[in-house]
């Protein structure tokens, strides 16, 4: 590729092996506006997580289990793929290399866990090399910041700062650098148009034990009434970030690993202690409160409703109509408008079927797209930015699948979704505890799928947050009002691709935690093996079912009604 050879050319007069590209901007987030994509620009990889190392004589993409079928097909002509934690992560063993990377785009946590064991020096930048290649748009349109009031966050802003206050005075330290947009927006109890599919204000925050308070960011998105009802910080130009941060000093202070940039960090480092890594807002914002998860609770019903009767149009439309995976995302997203509080998708819609279902996050092209036919198999997993909460939800559907051995493995799978969402959690649960009872059944015919089974869901803001997940390697402890995914999966690569997903709440009980669904849409019964079943699966299944028909049969018309008495029907 010519612009792989124009930056490798760069390489000589910096004295330079490698060049280190990441998928994120400077505020880490799970979604890049295209100007700030280098990732994509260079590699043509699509997807949302991922590193490129441009080397002068090989190129490596780097991405997780989600995405190595993509990124082959995406990239593998330029590009050695390597999915992390996988075997080929031992190729780098041997020689040192001097492998440049743009400070203010990379974290030192990040360069160590993908790196950490490789003998590398790495040379940080002030400057992006690709700056050079690419002409960006540096039109900026100005969207302002929004507040939201106590009867939709529940807790006013002032409270929550004082949280974080305690927690620094516990620990004896000075102030916090809070560099995660998500956790500012969760902190002022405000929102932003920064970043697609996320209500995110791209910000940060300086706090400290005095109650001082300065937020940087771009101060024409912020208008007169927020800046009154924030009036008790300090608001600066996001551009005198680093002139600020120079200037403070002797402090011990809080960075957040995931989102200080190694830029950051060494300027804070310079005259001060960093004495803790972790942003305890990630604990404080995955705990909702009451009013949040009655808000949650109220808009499941709107997208349980919408994807419901997209189910219903979609199965008798098929057959007759020449309807495509475009088209099936399309007339989703119809429905999901005809609600008013409805604000965006959360992230772009999956919608695949056939072969294009093995392709974890799958996104719908003109030369990919394919049209929904009998045999079969269609994965739809969507969610909303609703005003106020997010969902993100999935189903696999029939197209009148008759194959044994599919219908095995969708029981297996929903098995194992059951198996999540009755497990009792204990004091000793971690998500990785709760990962394994959702991989048993598939892995007792030596099948496994190569993702999470659940992820933190926010409120209002990301649909990935943490620091709870149900995974492989996931240590975090559940704690009540906590929101996760229950997704587990199977995918045959060139054949098809099962998950179902709902999301969950984690309830108080009289001993213990659990689970409580809160998705309402009709998990596709056709594809069910009963004889495969337990009595207290089928129970599970029924009940939910029942739960389904009562919150959404006041949005069903009458011929949707009849369709919704079906799809949940005892088995």
């Amino acid at each position: 590729m010519e612009k792989i050879k124009k930056l490798i050319n760069q390489f000589s007069k910096l004295n330079i092996d490698g060049y280190l590209i990441p998928k994120n901007d400077e505020f880490f987030g799970e979604y890049t506006s295209p100007e700030k994509d280098d990732l994509k620009y260079i590699s043509n990889f699509s997807g949302s997580y991922g590193f490129a190392l441009i080397t002068k004589s090989k190129n490596y993409l780097f991405v997780d289990g989600r995405y190595t079928n993509q990124a082959i097909k995406e990239s593998g002509n330029n590009f050695n793929i390597i999915t992390l934690m996988s075997d080929k992560f031992k190729y780098f063993n041997g020689n040192e290399k001097k492998i440049a990377f743009d400070s203010k785009l990379f974290n030192e946590l990040t360069l160590k866990k993908l790196f950490g064991k490789f003998n590398f020096k790495f040379i940080p930048m002030k400057k992006n090399l690709l700056d050079i290649l690419r002409k960006r748009n540096n039109r900026k349109i100005v969207r302002k910041f929004y507040s939201l009031e106590k009867s939709v966050t529940g807790e006013d802003y002032k409270k929550k700062i004082n949280k974080v206050k305690k927690f620094l005075r516990n620990r004896k330290l000075d102030l916090i650098f809070i560099t995660a947009p998500e956790n500012v927006a969760w902190l002022l109890n405000i929102r932003g148009e920064d970043t697609a599919y996320s209500p995110i204000p791209n910000s940060y925050l300086l706090l400290d034990v005095k109650n001082n308070l300065f937020l940087f960011c771009d101060t024409k998105k912020i208008d007169k009434k927020l800046s009154k009802k924030l009036e008790d910080i300090n608001i600066i130009d996001i551009i005198k970030t680093e002139e600020f941060l120079k200037k403070v000093k002797n402090k011990k202070v809080v960075i957040d690993q995931l989102t200080c940039s190694i830029f950051f960090q060494n300027l804070i480092k310079k005259n001060n202690i960093i004495i803790e890594k972790k942003d305890p807002i990630y604990l404080l914002k995955s705990i909702k409160n009451k009013i949040e998860i009655n808000n949650t609770k109220e808009i499941h019903l709107y997208d349980g409703a919408a994807i419901t009767k997209f189910i219903f149009w979609l199965k008798k439309s098929y057959g007759s109509s020449k309807i495509t995976e475009i088209d099936a995302q399309k007339k989703l997203l119809s429905f999901k408008k005809k609600f008013k509080k409805f604000k965006s998708l959360s992230f772009p819609t999956i919608s695949s079927c056939g072969s294009n279902g093995a392709i974890v996050h799958y996104n719908a092209k003109k030369n990919t797209n394919k049209r929904l036919k009998d045999g079969m198999l269609y994965l739809i997993d969507s969610g909303g930015q609703y005003y106020y909460g997010t969902t993100d939800a999935t189903r696999t559907l029939a197209l009148n699948v008759r194959n044994k051995k599919i219908k095995d493995i969708y029981t297996r799978v929903l098995k194992g979704h059951i198996s999540v969402s009755e497990f009792k959690i204990n004091n000793k649960t971690f998500g990785k505890t709760v990962d394994l009872a959702a991989r048993k059944f598939l892995k007792k015919v030596k099948l496994d799928y190569q993702h999470g089974t659940g992820h933190g869901v926010g409120y209002f803001l990301n649909v990935h947050e943490g620091p709870q997940s149900i995974s492989k390697y996931n240590q975090s402890k559940f704690y009540p009002g906590m929101i996760l995914s229950n997704e587990p999966g199977y995918y045959k690569k060139g054949k098809f691709g099962i998950r179902i997903e709902n999301l969950v709440l984690v309830k108080q009980k009289t001993n213990h935690l659990s689970f409580e669904d809160l998705t309402l849409i009709p998990i596709d019964k056709s594809l069910i093996e009963k004889k495969m079943m337990n009595k207290k699966e089928i129970d599970w299944l029924n009940n939910y079912h029942k739960k389904v028909y009562s919150k959404l049969k006041k949005f069903m018309n009458n011929h949707q009604l009849e369709d919704l008495k079906k799809s949940c029907s005892n088995i």
